[in-house]
């Protein structure tokens, strides 16, 4: 049997996610929601990170003079433009992997190029300086938020390209080097651990929400069904009426009253749980024959009504006589007859607009030609008899028969 949803996301709950990683189905319904709560966020980190990262500007001016022109053409002429760039594509794109290699892209241009013109000047407080690289990685971490992989990925690759731009610093001595690699390192393991606890929390959040979602949807959909059969129940047909009644324009509405012909004495003959089995056959046929374009409901003991919306007469005709067929072709046997036979159904049709009958009338009609199935010997289809002014459109002559 196919696992539903919620199993699904129940199985995953037991399993915890350690590994930052759902099953595949599960996986897929995670990266849409994380992509779009990033993608949705990304203006306003790219307008936040890219107002104080210009504003750095004037750090530039007090601590290294000498390359201010270099750094004014990197920061407004070179970053801010490819800031824009990246946030376009970040927000046309809208893809799990696009987001992250994007995310990358911006905190390593970022972070590069200032230290790259920087390296070339004589300032003493090019040390000072180079701290400030500290914001690139914590805007990977906090703001931006790439998933754990690209995250910690980003932050080795952070930490090699400013250790190495560091390394070529004449200014720096061995032991303000070793004291930079110690500090880069410790604050990138710091930053990935907690970047790792905030991802399980959020995939945790995340499919708890699923989980309470998918329970909602399930106890939703066993309130509007019957337990034995699985078909719509008369709860879920106010339901149903009040979305075809209700509408705006007015619509065409066939109904099919069925009634599994001589199921008292097939119950009586073959027992309650046969008669229990004959009923889910027969609730299967029919929903295999309608598929999408009807609801079918479980109206009484042995009697089912499908409604059919956006019908042409011949249509709902044409499947109430499938729905007999496949019911009288499910061969269930039926020893109570006299000779046995088979199962069989009888099925009474009656249609109209939703202006000029109310489901009450259409009910009524389509039990009265139900009736008559029966009265003319069962195992058969028998439409409702159209008021006189409306029987061109239904489709039958004036003394009754079909046309």
């Amino acid at each position: 049997m196919e696992e539903t949803q919620l199993q699904t996301v129940e199985r995953q709950l037991s399993k915890g996610v350690n590994w930052l990683r759902f099953d595949r189905a599960t996986e897929e319904l995670y990266l849409r929601d994380y992509t779009e709560h990033r993608v949705r966020r990304a203006p306003i980190w790219a307008l936040v990170g890219t107002f104080i990262y210009d504003l750095v500007f004037f750090g530039d001016a007090t601590m290294v003079p000498d390359q201010l022109d270099a750094l004014m053409l990197v920061r407004f002429g070179i970053f801010t433009p490819f800031a824009v760039v990246v946030t376009f594509l970040a927000m046309t794109r809208r893809n799990a992997r696009d987001y992250d290699l994007l995310s990358l892209a911006i905190v390593l241009v970022g972070g590069a190029l200032p230290m790259l013109v920087a390296m070339h000047s004589t300032s003493e407080d090019l040390f000072t300086y180079q701290t400030g690289n500290v914001a690139t990685f914590l805007f990977l971490v906090v703001g931006l938020r790439p998933r754990f992989p690209s995250l910690v990925a980003g932050l080795i690759l952070l930490s090699a390209i400013h250790l190495t731009i560091c390394w070529h610093i004449q200014s720096f001595d061995s032991v303000t080097f070793q004291g930079l690699v110690t500090f880069y390192i410790t604050i990138s393991i710091f930053l990935g651990l907690g970047a790792y606890f905030q991802e399980h929390s959020e995939r945790m959040n995340f499919l708890n929400c699923l989980h309470a979602t998918s329970l909602h949807q399930q106890l939703q959909w066993q309130s509007d069904r019957d337990e034995l059969t699985g078909l719509l129940n008369r709860r879920s047909l106010v339901r149903i009426e009040h979305q075809l009644w209700q509408s705006v324009e007015s619509r065409a509405v066939f109904a099919m009253m069925l009634d599994i012909d001589r199921f008292k004495l097939f119950n009586d003959v073959h027992g309650h749980l046969d008669g229990d089995d004959c009923l889910r056959a027969v609730a299967r046929a029919i929903n295999n024959s309608v598929g999408t374009s009807a609801s079918v409901f479980r109206f009484g003991g042995e009697e089912i009504l499908i409604l059919m919306p956006d019908a042409r007469p011949d249509e709902a005709h044409a499947a109430a006589e499938r729905i007999r067929l496949a019911i009288e072709d499910l061969a269930i046997r039926h020893e109570g007859l006299s000779p046995p036979g088979v199962v069989t159904a009888s099925i009474g049709t009656a249609g109209g607009e939703t202006r000029d009958l109310t489901l009450q009338d259409l009910l009524r009609r389509a039990d009265k030609a139900l009736y008559e199935a029966k009265k003319q010997g069962r195992n058969r289809v028998v439409p409702a008899l159209a008021p006189l002014e409306r029987l061109a459109a239904a489709g039958f002559a004036v003394n009754g028969s079909a046309s």
